[in-house]
């Protein structure tokens, strides 16, 4: 079965993420294909890009995160599949495997340009992303055991008018289903204490920043904040910069002051179409 892996590696009377239907949901011909990308803290920081094909999400662990960028190749370690209703999950896995906290980084739909079973079995899956964060066209090619790992891939950007220098994880670090929610926020409304003596990762920046992240959390109310109508009506990339702006030194990725000033510097020198991607991102919604 599809999901075997998957629900070997959890044990879902401790963990929050969904064990997925036993029959998977039937998909309607040419209907829309969803994709979604988590930004999955556990032992160290990566980026989970989903995307929906024959019931399941194929999911790929991308360490460094996507980019913008053509010229940069990142490593995507292919994982096992996940069930469709992982798509929209949000929240802390308080122990065992994946242990950490996960962020609903961006969400949306993809279309793949070609036989997508034939270009994962080739190893060049082409296909175009419409998210909130990431558009336009991508591919994922397969290394073929290049450096001992037979389930490496490389997600590159393809040259078109969504690409550009800007560090896209740094420029829009906060979560498109929590509006303004870092990782301390996800947190804070589920037990923060509970990894004082035991964090995921403990030594390191990883360590380092799982203890700014409890720290913070811990001093937070209510596990539940009003949305103002400013902020509910805002597109996630504006509502990430102003986060950002007023989150220094919570020890994510893109709150502090120095970030803060190298995402204005490189959104400065952005080629003119990649900025007019990230406005036109950034008014969507």
């Amino acid at each position: 079965m599809a999901l075997d892996d998957y629900r070997k590696k959890r044990d879902f009377t401790k963990s929050p993420e969904p064990a997925g239907a036993a029959t998977p949901p039937r998909k309607k011909a040419g209907g829309p294909l969803f994709f979604c990308v988590q930004k999955h803290l556990a032992s160290h920081l990566h980026y989970d890009l989903r995307l929906e094909w024959n019931g399941v999400l194929l999911s790929w662990a991308v360490p460094k995160g996507p980019s913008l960028d053509p010229r940069d190749k990142r490593l995507a370690m292919h994982v096992e599949d996940h069930p469709v209703e992982y798509g929209t999950f949000e929240g802390v896995i308080p122990e065992g495997y994946g242990a950490g906290i996960v962020m609903l980084w961006d969400v949306g739909t993809w279309e793949p340009e070609g036989d997508v079973d034939a270009a994962f079995r080739k190893g060049d899956l082409k296909f175009r992303l419409s998210g909130y964060k990431l558009k336009g066209s991508w591919v994922l090619v397969k290394t073929h055991g290049f450096g001992g790992a037979p389930n490496s891939w490389l997600l590159i950007k393809h040259k078109d008018e969504w690409a550009g220098p800007i560090d896209i994880t740094t420029f829009a670090p906060l979560s498109v289903k929590t509006p303004d929610a870092d990782f301390a926020e996800i947190l804070q409304g589920k037990t923060p204490d509970l990894w004082l003596s035991n964090a995921p990762a403990k030594t390191g920046d990883t360590g380092e920043m799982f203890k700014k992240i409890i720290a913070r959390a811990l001093t937070m109310k209510a596990p539940a904040r009003a949305t103002t109508s400013a902020s509910a009506g805002a597109g996630p990339l504006r509502r990430d910069r102003a986060a950002a702006r007023s989150k220094k030194g919570a020890g994510e990725g893109g709150h502090d002051a120095k970030n803060t000033k190298a995402k204005a510097s490189k959104t400065k020198t952005a080629k003119p179409k990649a900025k007019m991607a990230a406005r036109k991102v950034a008014t969507k919604r």
